[in-house]
């Protein structure tokens, strides 16, 4: 994606879309600390399962621990990841809208 030929219309309002997604994100809020304790209990899952297998031997409720486990901790790492996208792709276009006001301000040379 080229944000060089993007309207300033459109860097401003995509601009303004991710800094209310980043702060509304930022924020300590209940969802934050309870996708954090799940993707903990995902990987206790996956231990617990683990563990159970050693002991008891293979079985359904083991597979079936270690495959939640691993399906919420995938979850965790795409949404933590795309965090981290969202955030760099802000920083860029923050980036792009300071050039372009610094490009304006600029006065020819003759």
């Amino acid at each position: 994606m080229n944000i060089n030929k993007w309207t300033d219309e459109e860097l401003s309002s995509t601009r303004d879309k991710l800094d209310a997604w980043c702060l509304k994100h930022a924020t300590p809020s209940w969802g934050n600390r309870m996708w954090l304790l799940t993707a903990l209990l995902g990987a206790v899952a996956i231990s617990t399962g683990v563990v159970f297998i050693f002991f008891d031997g293979i079985s359904a409720m083991s597979i079936i621990l270690i495959i939640l486990g691993g399906i919420t901790c995938y979850s965790w790492y795409r949404s933590e990841k795309q965090r981290k996208i969202n955030m760099n792709f802000l920083e860029e276009i923050k980036v792009e809208i300071a050039r372009r006001a610094k490009r304006k301000n600029e006065k020819p040379v003759s």
